[in-house]
């Protein structure tokens, strides 16, 4: 196999086309990223909440100290920029000049044309290359010229990769360095799955990838601009008819989930041995991200509780209706929502709703789905807590309301979903693999299976590229 992985260009150098994929909130660092681009591929460090050195361990929310919510997303804003430039250092210098070193952003993220500006405009020589995904990042292109870097939007589709072209990069097309496709059904984290495919029904991954390069040839993009193929990737073996395939020209094979249990990976030991005991199955597709978008995360407590009170929940209207005839109080306001509106329910849901109470769940609340979902008082104080400790993570979150562009109108905020940056920083800092959203790629539970990781064994960077070398 060390035969066939033969070097390409990437960034304006020969590397192997092995790539450490960017994960938020700190899982991908400074320290692994460059230990990846040391062994001659592309590292990626991520620019999502990066930990400023010394202060990796300090907690949500207690680490803000603006009482306002747009102080603390200018706070965060600031914090970001910090973190990801001391990161970029710790990987270029880590890397002594060996292959490429990648940051990766996520374009719904609070802040993100600042956050780009402010880390680039400091680092852009110990950077090689800009990796974007989680919604449609128009401006990526642009802001990459801006500083002499190549940009590799991450999508789902051809379909997204044409309108991404047709927008916004033919007009910077030099500065392209490659597209990531992540395939929707089998990556961690967020992910790009359209309303009109379905979560249950995964389409195999290679007329994907080639309708995607058929586009960009298209367009004239040459075959030697990479597809970095993310989603599943564990054995290269598995993978060998998109290596050296001229119908689909340069290839890479970018992994996100087996960087997680290395010596260099950054997240806590706790996750680390929880990584051990997953089953197939255990990962599955979700939609309880404030993103909006849908995402894949092991199916721990905290899981399973959202998924519990999402169940708890009947259809209403606000205004009486010829199957709604039951009017039902809703106490607690919540964007749109004031406090004191009443909606109206099926009558025969009022026998479902009497269970709900009578199992300690008291307080219905309003959805952006015309339902009503029901919370006890304990889920209730956490939901207002976390609310108002909101840093404005996104640009736009379901949870909480934030909305970076005050012009946007009110809307219904949903109780369903969660705060995601206390969650994340949870188990990121704590190791809370219980509590807390554990996102993870669908080929997780193969860690228990594979012989590398016999007896708990975690490896290096430098072992685990060779072992991927050879093909296993």
């Amino acid at each position: 196999m060390d035969l066939i992985i033969k070097p390409i260009s990437i960034s304006g150098a020969e590397v192997l086309p092995l790539i450490e994929g960017g994960k938020g909130i700190a899982i991908s660092d400074g320290a692994s990223s460059g230990a990846w681009a040391a062994e001659g591929g592309v590292g990626t460090f991520s620019a999502v909440n990066p930990h400023v050195p010394g202060e990796e361990h300090l907690s949500f929310p207690s680490s803000y100290q603006s009482r306002t919510r747009v102080k603390r997303h200018a706070e965060m804003i600031e914090r970001a920029i910090a973190g990801g430039i001391a990161q970029a250092k710790i990987a270029y210098e880590t890397a002594c000049g060996r292959g490429r070193i990648h940051m990766n952003v996520l374009w719904e993220m609070g802040g993100v044309d600042a956050v780009l500006n402010g880390i680039l405009s400091k680092v852009q020589h110990m950077i090689h290359g800009v990796t974007c995904g989680a919604g449609m990042p128009f401006r990526l292109a642009d802001i990459c010229a801006r500083y002499g870097i190549k940009y590799y939007p991450i999508v789902s589709s051809a379909r997204a990769f044409n309108i991404l072209w047709k927008r916004a990069y033919s007009r910077v097309s030099d500065w392209l360095g490659g597209v990531v496709y992540e395939d929707p059904w089998l990556a961690g984290g967020h992910n790009g799955l359209s309303t009109n495919e379905n979560e249950n029904a995964p389409e195999p991954p290679a007329p994907r990838v080639q309708n995607l390069r058929d586009l960009m040839r298209s367009y004239g993009i040459s075959d030697l601009v990479p597809i970095f193929i993310a989603g599943g990737i564990w054995h290269l073996s598995e993978w060998e008819q998109f290596i050296g395939n001229p119908d689909l020209g340069a290839v890479a094979f970018q992994f996100g989930t087996r960087p997680l249990l290395t010596v260099e990976s950054p997240i806590p030991i706790a996750w680390k041995k929880a990584l051990f005991s997953l089953k197939k199955g255990d990962v599955s597709l979700n939609r309880f991200s404030p993103t909006g978008f849908p995402s894949s995360a092991v199916n721990n407590a905290f899981l399973q509780k959202l998924h519990a009170r999402s169940v708890r929940q009947v259809s209403c209207e606000t205004l009486v209706t010829s199957t709604h005839t039951e009017p039902l109080l809703i106490s607690r306001a919540g964007g749109a929502t004031v406090a004191g509106q009443q909606v109206f329910i099926k009558k025969a849901d009022m026998e479902v709703v009497a269970r709900f109470e009578a199992e300690g769940f008291t307080v219905p609340m309003l959805t952006p789905s015309r339902t009503v979902v029901f919370v006890s008082l304990d889920e209730l104080a956490d939901i207002e807590e976390e609310r108002t400790q909101c840093v404005g993570c996104l640009s736009a979150c379901n949870f909480s309301g934030w909305r970076q562009d005050e012009s946007m109108p009110a809307h219904q905020l949903d109780p369903r979903s969660f705060c995601i940056q206390k969650s994340l920083q949870q188990i990121a800092i704590n190791g809370d693999v219980d509590n807390a959203l554990m996102f993870c790629g669908h080929q997780g539970y193969r860690f228990a299976e594979d012989p590398f990781y016999e007896g708990g064994y975690i490896p290096t960077v430098k072992e685990l590229v060779a072992r991927i070398r050879t093909g296993m």
